[in-house]
């Protein structure tokens, strides 16, 4: 019984292996898979940004803030920004609440520590806590209104080079 157990088992084997060459082809090695670079798109490079508190500068788009610049506007060779903003306390509403717009492709914002109040365009006010992302439609109306003393920001912009047009 053993036997003919084993010449059904080898039948149904050699019957089942053209199948599964038919039907798995092997698949091509990850690298012959990658797209290729659209014409014109910037180089970019590796890049690794590490925590050091005195990499915060004040010299940034917003007086009323510290900037950390990730390195990313390098590394893409322009093609996007992307920092850490520490507002500085305490919200003076007479100096942060100008209403403005970036004139940009993509700005998202995510909010690391603490929260912000804004009114955004067609929105009206919105609060957003630590967790919270946005996206903000390029030359979206808007204004910042309050933020807690701990308040920061991660903000990634596309381009690197962006116009900000106070109203």
């Amino acid at each position: 019984m053993a036997k003919t157990m084993a010449k059904t088992m080898a039948k149904t084997m050699a019957k089942l292996q053209p199948r599964a060459k038919k039907t798995s082809p092997k698949r091509p090695a990850a690298a012959s898979r990658a797209k290729p670079k659209p014409p014109g798109q910037p180089k970019q490079v590796f890049n690794v940004n590490h925590l050091r508190p005195e990499d915060f500068r004040s010299d940034g788009l917003r007086t009323y803030a510290q900037y950390r610049d990730l390195g990313m506007s390098k590394a893409t060779n322009g093609l996007m920004q992307a920092h850490v903003i520490r507002l500085i306390p305490p919200c003076d509403p007479a100096v942060v609440s100008k209403r403005h717009y970036h004139d940009v492709h993509v700005q998202m914002i995510y909010v690391l520590k603490g929260w912000i109040r804004s009114e955004f365009e067609g929105q009206g006010e919105v609060t957003m806590r630590a967790g919270t992302a946005w996206l903000q439609p390029p030359r979206i109306e808007h204004t910042v209104l309050d933020y807690s003393d701990d308040c920061e920001l991660l903000e990634i912009i596309l381009p690197a080079e962006f116009d900000t047009v106070e109203l």
